[in-house]
């Protein structure tokens, strides 16, 4: 039993041995092998055979130097300047309308009749006159119809003058002022602009709508312009003559950071900017950007400060 326990410890003694030989050995050659794939990379790095660093394609546009405007848009209706309804000084049915509606009119004109009558009774008709002269524009009751004194028979008012009236949501009140320019366009004439000016803002904001109301003359001799029309109305709120612009694609927003990728050389460098006015796909650069730069215009969500581009294209994305 002594002897052969003798055995199986030098059994183990030497199975050891053997394994840390082995391991020594692995060890020396996975050295070794490092080594020389480190020398072959040295030889090929001094003989210039160690590929390019990655180079991401883009294309570039310049930033601008122009003028930009800020703008509001609402829509609006014409109306008549001075407009006047006409009430009955009796009650009774509206047994003659003596008008029609575009008819032009004058001072104390009868314009229809209101016969009193009752049952059992007859009076004789009253008339109803125009107080002022003008044009009729509305005529909102038929021959039979009951009429009293919270009811209009017509409204004159003067097609000499029209205005567009607008309602401006109570958010943009503080933006606007008297002698503000605007641009009308008609349903009827599409592509037709008519340049404008504030010329009247309501002194209270209607606590129904909580909107302001707001008026433009059309200009006299305007032919196209009728009242009843529907108006697109684009208010300018404010010009800028000389300012850096870029398109609004090229400004990214990450973590809180407003920036842009600027292409010196062959590396993209990012840029913080603080942007201004945005107008469509137009935004100013008020800090952070000059005139002339090269910004990326497309390609540069992947990019990272400072990585190697590659130019593709350069584009004029927008005029100055």
């Amino acid at each position: 039993m002594e002897r052969r326990g003798r055995k199986t410890l030098i059994t183990i003694i030497i199975t050891l041995v053997a394994l840390l030989v082995l391991a020594v050995v692995f060890g020396f050659l996975k050295l070794t092998g490092k080594l020389e794939r480190n020398g072959e990379s040295t030889q090929r790095k001094e003989k210039g055979e160690v590929s390019e660093e990655t180079r991401f394609a883009v294309n570039t546009t310049e930033a601008v130097l122009g003028p930009i405007a800020d703008y509001l848009q609402f829509s609006g209706e014409l109306v008549t300047a001075s407009s006047v309804d006409i009430y009955a000084d009796i009650q009774g049915i509206l047994a003659q309308l003596m008008v029609s509606l575009g008819e032009d009119v004058r001072s104390d004109q009868v314009i229809a009749k209101i016969d009193p009558s009752r049952p059992g009774l007859s009076y004789a008709l009253s008339p109803v006159k125009a107080r002022v002269s003008g044009t009729i524009t509305a005529l909102p009751l038929n021959r039979g119809d009951t009429v009293n004194f919270q009811t209009s028979v017509a409204t004159i008012g003067d097609l000499r003058r029209l205005q567009v009236v607008a309602a401006i949501p109570e958010r943009f009140i503080s933006r606007i002022r008297l002698g503000m320019q605007a641009e009308v366009q008609l349903e009827a004439w599409p592509g037709y602009t008519i340049p404008l000016i504030v010329s009247e803002i309501s002194p209270v904001v209607d606590a129904a709508s909580r909107t302001m109301e707001i008026k433009m003359d059309i200009p006299p001799g305007e032919t196209r312009a009728k009242a009843g029309m529907y108006a697109e109305i684009r208010l300018t709120t404010d010009e800028k003559d000389l300012v850096v612009k870029v398109p609004s694609d090229t400004v990214l927003r990450r973590l809180g950071e407003i920036f842009v990728y600027v292409v010196q050389g062959d590396k993209a460098i990012k840029r913080n900017v603080v942007p201004g006015i945005t107008l469509g796909d137009v935004v100013e650069i008020i800090e952070g950007l000059e005139a002339g730069e090269k910004v990326v215009y497309q390609g540069q969500t992947l990019l990272e400060d400072g990585v190697n581009v590659n130019i593709v294209r350069s584009v004029q994305a927008i005029d100055g």
